[in-house]
């Protein structure tokens, strides 16, 4: 008798998530174990999230050469590194040798990046050159120790828009292939004149959720009259609609976009040569699987959300304004109004998605319904994660 082989588990059930790919009148939502189940978070780690590409930062974090950055993948360590001509690399943020955190918090490294706990030493290219004491005390070679096979493991990576990307399992599409669909809507906008502007462009917001509660929240604008009056005052729900990129990303643009003004304050920069199309338009997009996105004339945003735990989220926003001509002093309480309206916006959120992670508890809930008006953006994100769950 041949030994049975059974296949592993599956941390959710299939016909759960075949019911999200039904047309949206009678889809159903994820399932509650995808915001609450350790098991569903690997599986949603190790077959998905490694597979694609996904969000680690942004070029802003490692300003000069020899700045290291960590960073992490559902707990999955990796560390950016600027170089000294200027390109980023991206790795495994482990030393080969017995496997510890190589850099815990933000710093400069300078030229060389040292083992805390043995002192092996790498330099910015991910390159071993430096083994003291491998063979005995002041011995520092030893024969037939190649420190050429035993440098940091890079990680696939690109840049798009001052975010940095990587692809753990480096079998992804190609990055060209993947944003393919967000450049292509984006075109008008010529983002080789962004400039960030330091302390007054940057927000972090912890929230008491699962990552996916905040890409869902974000895509759509029912919630609008409830949870945003003051933007609603003058962005109504009326002059909103859907965007919805099947595969790729999904969200809401607003016809009423109107630049915030300070009183007496001057007009911020804007993209060159725009079509009289986004005269009033701002467009708000959620890029698969973690960037949020915000795209005016006069100013874009990308906001990382970073998965800290089952019901965790960290999302760290970076606002960016157009030209050299932005970072003229006059500008400075423009953007710092800027900045506080968006902390409004965002703050104003934290609740409802913290709800509806304490509702995943629930037993009585079986992942709801789309309003097939309102909901198209959020069933299209579930969609996307229900179909790259079920491949795997």
């Amino acid at each position: 008798m041949q030994p049975r082989h059974d296949s592993p588990r599956l941390p959710f059930d299939p016909a759960a998530l075949e019911r999200v790919l039904l047309p949206i009148e009678t889809a159903r939502g994820l399932p509650n174990e995808a915001y609450t189940s350790p098991g569903f978070r690997d599986w949603e780690r190790d077959r998905v999230l490694a597979k694609t590409w996904f969000c680690i930062g942004f070029g802003r974090d490692v300003p000069n050469p020899g700045d290291a950055f960590p960073s992490q993948i559902q707990g999955i360590p990796v560390l950016m590194l600027r170089r000294y001509d200027g390109g980023i690399g991206v790795f495994h943020n482990v030393c080969s040798h017995r496997g510890a955190q190589l850099v815990t918090e933000p710093c400069s490294v300078k030229r060389r990046l040292r083992c805390p706990y043995h002192s092996w030493v790498y330099d910015l290219d991910g390159q071993l050159i430096g083994t003291p004491h491998i063979g005995g005390p002041r011995i520092n070679e030893i024969a037939g120790f190649d420190k050429s096979e035993h440098g940091l493991k890079p990680v696939r990576h690109a840049q798009f828009w001052d975010m940095v990307f990587v692809n753990l399992s480096g079998d992804a599409e190609p990055f060209e292939t993947y944003i393919a669909p967000l450049a292509a809507r984006w075109r008008d906008f010529d983002m080789s004149h962004i400039r960030h502007p330091g302390e007054i462009g940057s927000l972090k917001l912890d929230v008491q959720c699962n990552w996916k509660l905040a890409v869902e929240n974000y895509c759509e604008a029912y919630h609008l009259p409830s949870i945003h009056p003051g933007l609603n005052s003058y962005s109504k729900l009326d002059d909103h609609y859907n965007i919805e990129e099947p595969g790729h990303f999904s969200g809401q643009g607003s016809h009423a976009y109107t630049p915030l003004l300070v009183k007496d304050g001057p007009n911020l920069p804007q993209f060159p040569n725009l079509p009289p199309k986004w005269d009033k338009a701002a467009e708000y997009a959620s890029l698969f699987p973690n960037v949020l996105l915000g795209i005016h004339r006069d100013h874009y945003y990308a906001i990382r959300l970073e998965p800290l735990g089952l019901d965790r989220t960290r999302e760290h926003l970076e606002i960016y304004y157009v030209g050299d001509a932005s970072s003229d002093p006059a500008f400075d309480d423009v953007k710092k109004a800027n900045l506080a309206a968006w902390r409004t916006v965002f703050a104003e959120d934290v609740d409802v998605v913290q709800r509806m992670q304490n509702g995943r508890a629930s037993p009585g809930y079986d992942g709801g319904v789309f309003s097939p008006a309102m909901d198209g953006p959020t069933h299209c994100f579930h969609r996307w994660l229900a179909e790259k769950l079920l491949a795997a």
